[in-house]
């Protein structure tokens, strides 16, 4: 039971932000479509949270208006004084990336 307890103990919280363009394929005019605050162990953790439950209908949020997430998509994890982290959906899958392509 302790162990249990410490692997809850262990989550962090994640404030996480989707961009999208306002086209499949563009890679210009990203703009935020949906905010949540998700719990995990890690940057890739919460990465792979969210990407399931943006491509899944009966997952989607009820107030989520915005298409799946798909290749050129951009998640920025705020870990508040630890900084900021953008990750974009590439071909070979998520990578980190700066944050001055994102406006």
């Amino acid at each position: 039971m302790k162990w249990l307890q410490l692997v809850y103990h262990s989550r962090k919280k994640y404030d996480i932000t989707i961009f999208q363009t306002p086209l499949f394929g563009e890679n210009k005019g990203y703009r935020q479509v949906y905010r949540l605050t998700i719990g995990g162990h890690s940057h890739q953790d919460v990465i792979k949270r969210v990407f399931s439950t943006f491509n899944v209908l009966d997952r989607l949020p009820k107030d989520f208006k915005a298409r799946y997430i798909f290749t050129g998509d951009i998640i920025l994890i705020d870990e508040g004084l630890r900084g900021m982290s953008y990750y974009q959906l590439q071909s070979g899958g998520w990578v980190k990336i700066n944050r001055m392509q994102v406006c």
